[in-house]
């Protein structure tokens, strides 16, 4: 039996469901109505944060330290491809990210607080909405901060965790600093001028002027990075035209630069767009430069990170990770509420293994328990006031294990 629980099958069951039933963002209405019946009997419920987000509170018999721990809910717009009875019931919506893994994990910590209640302090939990962010839309984690069940706290500790399909079952990947990498979404409209396509000379063709700028981007971000600097670089969409027999006056292409660090992001930022300015006006083609989604680096707090390693080992396998992904989450949106520390839970095992964003994406359910175990012993040796006496480590010394096998790579980058 698991404290707090029917046992891990229940964790197993909600999983299930939750997967069964994804939702897109902002409309994850059946996700909340699931999740608010399972929390309702734990403590006091907000609904509607951001929409369609709920906020769990828990206290203690006294004042004391306060914990968040996040749980993002919105599936992701891909078909899902495994043929088992949770498999996605919606067409061409998926948990292909783990947030169905992040929600149980969330529920089981906060059933084992309100089991065994902390002496002191409390936990908040929010599962938040619209983690995934289309090009030029809003964030999930934007939206929780600016409501009232938000605006204005503070916490001792900011807890998250993500699914991580490099990792065997039974690990915790902790990164000793970085946990994602920035993103800053950009998108170039080339404004050409039409002409039919017998005489071009009547025209701009702004197709040609996109597809030079796309190589010279590639090339300028190649040559503006140094060799010891992180930085992966992407033109993801390109469209453009009406017709094969006119010269295009219109052409637009999105794409994404990932950083880990401040003085990168923006030279290249500004390389970025000096080198597409230019280049439009060397053909005298119009152009337009959007930046959106911008999302800083997740930083974890040195304290919760020296935590992590005194108090994990021996429940979980901890694993010092050196080296950041290039991946991002809005989940650095919430380090404006308190130090805060976001681990990798490992996934792969009797299932699993395939990249996260894939429709075959699965885990291993034995994942289930060792998230809801490694979050409750750090929730635990916060409010118990051990934050403040954990030594601090700059390098941890547990060894970080290699991916390997064919989904190696693809695991490596997966949001």
């Amino acid at each position: 039996m698991v404290r707090g629980l029917d046992g891990v099958d229940e964790l197993v069951r909600l999983r299930r469901q939750l997967h069964r039933h994804p939702e897109l963002r902002f409309a994850e209405q059946q996700t909340a109505a699931t999740l608010a019946a399972k929390l309702q009997p734990l403590g006091r419920v907000r609904t509607g944060i951001a929409g369609t987000g709920l906020l769990l509170e828990l206290e203690g018999a006294l004042p004391g330290p306060m914990v968040l721990l996040r749980a993002d809910m919105d599936a992701y717009p891909v078909q899902d491809t495994k043929t088992e009875p949770y498999a996605s019931a919606n067409a061409g919506v998926c948990h292909a990210c783990g947030h169905d893994v992040h929600m149980t994990v969330a529920y089981g910590v906060a059933a084992r607080l309100a089991a065994e209640p902390p002496a002191r302090g409390g936990l908040a939990v929010l599962f938040q909405p619209a983690e995934e962010i289309p090009f030029g839309e809003e964030s999930g984690a934007a939206a929780a901060l600016a409501d009232e069940g938000l605006r204005g706290r503070r916490f001792d500790a900011v807890l998250g965790l993500h699914c991580w399909p490099q990792l065997p079952v039974g690990t915790l990947g902790v990164d000793r600093s970085t946990a994602m990498a920035a993103k800053d979404a950009f998108r170039i409209e080339i404004l050409g001028r039409a002409a039919h396509a017998a005489t071009p000379a009547l025209g701009r063709d702004a197709i040609l002027g996109l597809s030079g700028i796309v190589n010279l981007l590639h090339a300028a971000v190649a040559r503006a990075r140094n060799a010891d600097e992180m930085v992966a670089f992407n033109i993801g969409t390109i469209a453009g035209g009406a017709s094969q027999s006119q010269v295009a006056g219109y052409a637009e292409a999105t794409g994404t630069l990932r950083t880990l660090d401040e003085g990168t992001r923006e030279r290249l930022k500004t390389v970025i767009e000096r080198v597409a300015r230019q280049q439009a006006a060397a053909l005298d083609l119009g152009v337009r430069f959007t930046w959106a989604n911008e999302m800083p680096a997740v930083r974890n707090a040195a304290e919760l990170v020296a935590l992590a390693h005194a108090e994990l080992p021996g429940l979980v396998e901890v694993a010092d990770l050196a080296v950041p992904p290039l991946t991002t989450d809005d989940f650095a949106l919430l380090g404006a509420l308190g130090p805060s520390l976001y681990v990798k839970l490992g996934v792969t095992g009797e299932r699993g293994g395939a990249s996260l964003h894939s429709g075959a994406f699965d885990v291993d359910e034995r994942c289930l328990e060792v998230g809801v175990a490694a979050l409750e012993r750090l929730t635990r040796a916060v409010l118990d006031g051990r934050l403040a006496t954990a030594p601090v480590a700059a390098n941890p010394t547990v060894p970080a294990p290699t991916p390997s096998g064919p989904d190696a790579t693809a695991a490596a980058l997966p949001v």
